[in-house]
């Protein structure tokens, strides 16, 4: 017997081909939603990262970044995690304004420390990382992640933090990496670098956070047993890509630890806004709320 409110739950989630294919058996109804009733809300992850810090949907994508300034109303999903094991957002600029070829990492970061940055939203993972690799005080402005390559061409910033499918596209539009924060995470710390998740609002009772949580993982693995389908799926917010480059994205960021965080996941949570906690840069977190 399902315990589902009788009304429909708002969904946010980011209108990006990795989010889509996730979601496509949920959106498809593929699997059993258990009468529950789901609004699919696309939106990009700062306009979501706000949403959630009002309180507005029950169910949402956040970067884990936000994640830090959400604990009293929504708790953590297991399953839904994006996650850059070795690689993540990076930094790119213009090859002939970039530091030399074989600059040590600590040159790099001072070179970073002079130039302006064009980041995707402040409450973004992407900002958090950049902050804990260059110190909380660098030279940004906040563009929106599709806008960021233009703004480096054109000059408004000197360097861009790019995330999503720019990670496989930089080098083709003309740019060249100077950092890339999820290999420097990996390095550091032997983690994955942990960058969006799903949350749950706190106002569901355990059983349902269980059933949607039952729900959601099912939507995934349907998903990656339907690789195909559910790509096609996907195409519809690829925005531009063709099939091979969105399917080399979505294999960056659904795979095992969307499934479920496992041990390596968790404590890469508890490393990141640990270390970020320790810089002030976000509140301290006691415990980290994951639905059983």
């Amino acid at each position: 017997m399902s315990h589902a409110p009788a009304n429909t739950l708002l969904l946010g989630h980011s209108p990006d081909p990795d989010d889509a294919f996730m979601f496509y058996a949920m959106a498809a109804e593929k699997i059993d939603l258990m009468g529950y009733k789901f609004e699919h809300s696309l939106q990009d992850i700062q306009t979501l990262n706000e949403r959630a810090l009002l309180g507005e949907l029950h169910l949402s994508a956040v970067s884990i970044h936000a994640y830090a300034h959400l604990l009293d109303q929504y708790a953590l999903l297991p399953c839904g995690a994006s996650m850059g094991d070795g690689y993540g957002p990076m930094f790119i600029t213009l090859p002939n304004s970039a530091p030399a070829a074989d600059a040590t990492l600590e040159e790099k970061k001072a070179w970073l420390r002079t130039k302006k940055i064009a980041v995707p939203g402040l409450m973004t993972s992407a900002f958090l990382s950049a902050q804990l690799f260059l110190g909380r005080e660098f030279n940004y402005l906040v563009i929106p992640f599709d806008e960021i390559f233009d703004a480096v061409r054109s000059g408004i910033a000197d360097v861009g933090l790019i995330i999503h499918e720019g990670q496989l596209t930089y080098a083709q539009e003309g740019f060249v990496k100077i950092a890339d924060m999820g290999e420097w995470f990996k390095n550091e710390t032997g983690l994955p670098l942990p960058l969006g998740g799903n949350v749950i609002r706190k106002d569901f009772t355990p059983e349902q956070r269980t059933e949607i949580n039952t729900i959601m993982k099912a939507s995934i693995a349907y998903g990656l047993a339907h690789r195909k389908a559910a790509v096609d799926h996907s195409m519809a917010h690829a925005r531009g890509m063709e099939v091979p480059l969105a399917d080399e994205f979505i294999g960056m960021y659904v795979n095992d630890y969307t499934l479920d965080y496992g041990e390596s996941g968790r404590a890469a949570i508890r490393e990141f806004l640990g270390r970020a906690a320790d810089q002030g840069l976000v509140p301290r977190l006691d415990k980290l709320e994951f639905v059983s």
